[in-house]
C-alpha cells in the first residue's frame, strides 16, 4: 500500500475530507497537525517545503507530496482501487462531484462557518446572506439528488464523492444551518462507517 503521511488541521474541512477516507479505507499513516494560526512563512519543515501552497492538507506517499484536499482524493480512490476507483466511469463520476463541491458547497458552507465562528466583522453585512443564499440553493440540489433513495452520491457505495462534499458538514452548529431529512440521513450514513469520527475527536485533533 505505501508509506504515508497526511498534515492537517482539525478545523479544516479541507482535512477532514482526507483523514475521514483514511480511516474509512484504513489507510495506516502517520498524521501531523498543524497550527493554521502561524503565519504560513513559520509553518514548520518539512511542511512548509512540501506544501506548494502552505495549506492543509498535504499527503506524503511514499516521499511524493500531494496537494489539494479533491486531488488527494483522487489519488487515493485510484490508488486504493476503491471509493470511486474501481473503474473509469465510476472515478469520472466521483471526479464531477468533487468539481462541484469546491465551487459549491465546499464554499458556502466553509465561508457560512468561517464567518460566525472566526471573523464575524469580515463577513458583516451582505457577505453573510449571500453564502447562506448559495448554502441554500447547493443542499437543495443535494437533497433532489439523494430523492431516488440511492445511499450514497454515487450508488449504494460509499465514495471520495462523499467523504469531499460532508467535508464541512458535521459543524451545522457553528455555521448556523440545518439539513433537510434526506441530507440528514446521508450524513447519518457516513457516520455509521466504520472508521468514522467527528473532527474534532480524530487522531491528533486539537480545537481552537
Amino acid at each position: 500500500m505505501g508509506d504515508f503521511k497526511l498534515y492537517g488541521n482539525c478545523e479544516s474541512g479541507h482535512s477532514y475530507k482526507v483523514k475521514l477516507a483514511m480511516e474509512v479505507a484504513r489507510v495506516p499513516h502517520e498524521y501531523e497537525e498543524v497550527d493554521l494560526r502561524l503565519d504560513r512563512a513559520d509553518r514548520p519543515e518539512p511542511f512548509r517545503s512540501l506544501a506548494r501552497y502552505g495549506e492543509v492538507p498535504l499527503l506524503v506517499h511514499d516521499g511524493q507530496a500531494y496537494v489539494q484536499s479533491n486531488a488527494i482524493l483522487l489519488h487515493l480512490a485510484e490508488h486504493l482501487k476503491a471509493y470511486g476507483g474501481e473503474t473509469q466511469a465510476r472515478l469520472e463520476r466521483a471526479r464531477e462531484w468533487l468539481f462541484w463541491e469546491a465551487n459549491r458547497i465546499g464554499f458556502s458552507m466553509a465561508h457560512l462557518r468561517y464567518g460566525q465562528k472566526f471573523d464575524p466583522a469580515a463577513y458583516a453585512g451582505t457577505v453573510l446572506p449571500w453564502f447562506r443564499k448559495r448554502f441554500d440553493a447547493d443542499v437543495e440540489r443535494l437533497e433532489a439528488e439523494l430523492a431516488d433513495g440511492r445511499a450514497f452520491l454515487l450508488d449504494d457505495r460509499v465514495s471520495v464523492a462523499d467523504f469531499s462534499i460532508c467535508g464541512y458538514m458535521y459543524w451545522p452548529e457553528q455555521a448556523n444551518v440545518h439539513y433537510p431529512v434526506r441530507l440528514q440521513a446521508w450524513l447519518d450514513r457516513i457516520a455509521a462507517l466504520p472508521g468514522w469520527r467527528h473532527p474534532y475527536r480524530m487522531e491528533g485533533a486539537q480545537p481552537w
